[in-house]
């Protein structure tokens, strides 16, 4: 995809949606931390169910850690994996206790290092939480990024570095929730709805799909 084309892209995109946020629901770092952490290979609706009743319960390390690793399991059983993220989650708490003050870090590597926390987790709490312009990709952003032209690359790393070079300064810091949501929304995996796609023209996926008869 061509600079005029990307500028174009994301000009769309920021002018439908300009502010655009993260489905999960969290109201600390903290909080966002735990949702991403058990939103791997899950759906932020059935993320946000669990956290619906266990923030209101356990919301900082220390309440987390109260619960047990069989008490959190029953706040989180609905989502899959659920038994190896309280695993992971209880040693996360453990840590920001004992090493940052009970408080979320700031940097990649702080964050890299707690259990169950890699680079695409601490991509979406640096930029959410903390307004860095950081880029998660996940399996909607890979898919965009290779399907559009925008960038394309071999793996998610690739993605992330192209994205983070192509990308105009001034769309860096939403243009992770610009791409998840239109990869989540418009450009779906089975059958991409070019039909109703705001940027199908600056897009090189072809054939483009036809609107359902």
């Amino acid at each position: 995809m061509k600079p005029a084309d990307i500028q174009a892209f994301f000009e769309t995109l920021q002018a439908a949606n300009p502010h655009p946020e993260t489905e999960l629901n969290y109201s600390t770092p903290f909080e966002l931390l735990t949702a991403v952490l058990l939103s791997a290979q899950a759906t932020d609706v059935g993320v946000n169910k669990a956290t619906a009743k266990l923030f209101p319960v356990a919301n900082t390390p220390e309440k987390i850690l109260a619960l047990g690793e069989e008490g959190l399991c029953e706040y989180i059983k609905t989502i899959g994996l659920y038994k190896s993220k309280a695993r992971h989650l209880l040693e996360t708490c453990r840590m920001l206790i004992a090493q940052h003050g009970s408080e979320v870090p700031r940097t990649r590597e702080a964050l890299e290092a707690l259990p169950g926390v890699g680079r695409k987790t601490a991509n979406v709490v640096l930029n959410v939480a903390f307004g860095e312009p950081t880029m998660a990709v996940d399996t909607h952003i890979f898919r965009v990024g290779n399907r559009t032209g925008l960038a394309p690359g071999k793996t998610p790393l690739d993605v992330e570095l192209k994205l983070l070079k192509r990308i105009p300064p001034d769309f860096r810091l939403h243009a992770h929730h610009w791409l998840i949501l239109h990869g989540r929304y418009v450009c779906q995996a089975r059958k991409p709805r070019c039909w109703e796609c705001s940027v199908s023209s600056v897009c090189k996926f072809k054939p483009k799909t036809a609107a359902p008869a």
